[in-house]
């Protein structure tokens, strides 16, 4: 091989090498994947955490639009809040949290990284955790970088999270630690984890947990929204030694009552909601025998409006407002559901209602 023909094929190999070097670089940086920094909550997970761990491996599925629509506006927002779930935070608050985060934005810690995670702020109806009244709420800190304080907050009693924009007169304390460094913490597959306790007596049903963690490192604030459903009752960790077993006597399981023959249920949930109007959805569930047809009755008193509706007919009287079947969902089996939706306004307030059902002939 002569010696010009020998730099040619370096050339050209240096140029493959190159190239290849190039092309997996922008694949590596093109592919999405979470961050490997920082903390967040994830027990009862954080919005963005909880919709990652929901779709991440799957965030483009157009189920996602009717199964989960609030992870899905958030997705269709800014793909990078979910997969940089432990980054939300703020730098140099000085412990002012109030004034750096307004009321309406406590979610997206302010609007902190603008745009990225503002579509936590959206109200609706967010996938829920079940938890009891009093629980450990588990925080990991992947960079441990340790804590000056972690404060745990719950939403007081009466406030629908929702229909309500979320602000700092909402919230209750309910469990905080103080300065604990990271050496303290539990080892955790993924950096260090340590668990609050947690007391809200009162508490039923949805309900927003916010947590500001203050990190050691720097003057570093993250704030996080957990969504919850609280079913009552408590639950204490276990003892350190087992108490000895115990053989309870035979008990007969509790008797249940079935549903009046022809009757039917009724639940009501916001799906999606912005400035001046919202979506709904209403699910219908026969009793312990077939409907022939079903009609959903609820009263507005706070001035909302339906504007359209599918799968029913609405008819609207000052503000009571009556949903009916349609010709092809009104005959249910016992214990068969159906569902319909609708679009409304609304102005000042959006609580979910109380709805009734009964059955029609």
């Amino acid at each position: 091989m002569s010696f010009t023909r020998s730099r040619r094929v370096l050339w050209l190999f240096a140029i493959a090498a190159t190239s290849t070097l190039l092309l997996t670089t922008a694949l590596t940086t093109m592919l999405p994947k979470p961050a490997s920094a920082h903390g967040s909550v994830v027990d009862p997970a954080s919005r963005n955490y909880s919709c990652w761990q929901r779709w991440g491996s799957d965030f483009q599925n157009p189920r996602m639009a009717t199964e989960d629509p609030m992870c899905w506006q958030a997705w269709q927002a800014d793909p990078a809040a979910m997969w940089n779930w432990n980054g939300l935070y703020r730098e140099g608050v000085g412990g002012n949290h109030q004034a750096a985060v307004p009321d309406g934005q406590l979610c997206s810690g302010g609007r902190t990284q603008s745009p990225r995670y503002n579509a936590l702020d959206t109200i609706g109806a967010w996938k829920t955790t079940a938890v009891s009244n009093n629980f450990r709420l588990r925080f990991v800190d992947q960079a441990r970088h340790g804590a000056d304080y972690i404060r745990v907050y719950v939403t007081k009693q009466g406030f629908n999270a929702a229909s309500q924009p979320l602000g700092w007169g909402n919230l209750e304390l309910a469990g905080q630690i103080g300065n604990t460094p990271a050496s303290q913490w539990s080892p955790d597959p993924s950096g260090v984890s340590i668990q609050i306790p947690v007391s809200a007596p009162g508490r039923t049903g949805r309900h927003i947990v916010y947590t500001v963690w203050q990190a050691s490192h720097l003057d570093q604030s993250y704030y996080l929204c957990s969504d919850v459903d609280f079913g009552g009752g408590s639950t204490t960790p276990p003892p350190t030694t087992p108490p000895p077993p115990t053989t309870p006597p035979p008990t007969a399981p509790p008797p249940t009552t079935p549903p009046p023959a022809g009757a039917c249920t009724a639940t009501y949930q916001v799906t999606g909601q912005w400035s001046g109007g919202f979506q709904a959805d209403v699910k219908v569930t026969a009793g312990g025998s077939p409907t022939r047809g079903w009609s959903v009755s609820w009263n507005y008193n706070n001035g909302q409006q339906v504007t359209s509706s599918w799968n029913a007919t609405v008819s609207t009287n000052g503000t009571l407002v009556t949903a009916r079947n349609t010709n092809n969902n009104g005959t249910l089996a016992a214990g068969a559901s159906t569902t319909f939706g609708f679009l409304g306004s609304w102005n000042g307030s959006n609580p979910v209602p109380l709805v009734s059902c009964t059955t029609t002939s």
